[in-house]
């Protein structure tokens, strides 16, 4: 059954990518910056999403679930090795493969605490919250996996 096409200005799922876009924007503008936390850029932010996500995938596996180029994503694992981000380790057989380090790990769990106490307060009902993250984890699952090639 072919779903019914439905007014892109109408469209719940177009309106849910557009907010998630400019709230997203809006997060990372109050993103704290300064010692505490190691700057990033968008594509090295995007890399260590992967990484975080697939520890030990290898630079190609990264590059193809961020949609990125392999060129591009080469020179973003230099510098978060550089920044004591990341760490590629030769596997057997496999190639590089690239884990998040202890400061990756201490950065996150840094920028996870601020965002938390940005957004407290705000939506009061955290079951809805979980469910709309359920949601948004499907998503991501989707656009980074196979299936969100087509």
């Amino acid at each position: 059954m072919t779903p019914a096409r439905v007014d892109p200005a109408d469209d719940p799922l177009a309106e849910l990518a557009d907010l998630l876009l400019n709230v997203a924007r809006l997060v990372r503008a109050r993103t704290p910056s300064g010692p505490e936390v190691v700057a990033l850029t968008e594509t090295e932010r995007t890399v260590m999403r992967v990484v975080d996500l697939h520890p030990g995938s290898a630079p190609s596996e990264i590059a193809r679930r961020a949609r990125l180029q392999r060129t591009n994503v080469s020179a973003a694992l230099q510098t978060l090795e550089g920044k004591g981000m990341v760490s590629r380790t030769s596997g057997s057989g496999r190639g590089v493969t690239v884990v998040p380090t202890d400061l990756a790990r201490a950065n996150l769990r840094s920028l996870r605490a601020s965002w938390s106490q940005e957004l407290a307060g705000v939506v009061d009902d955290l079951d809805a919250v979980r469910r709309c993250n359920e949601v948004l984890a499907t998503l991501e699952h989707h656009l980074t996996s196979e299936a969100g090639d087509g």
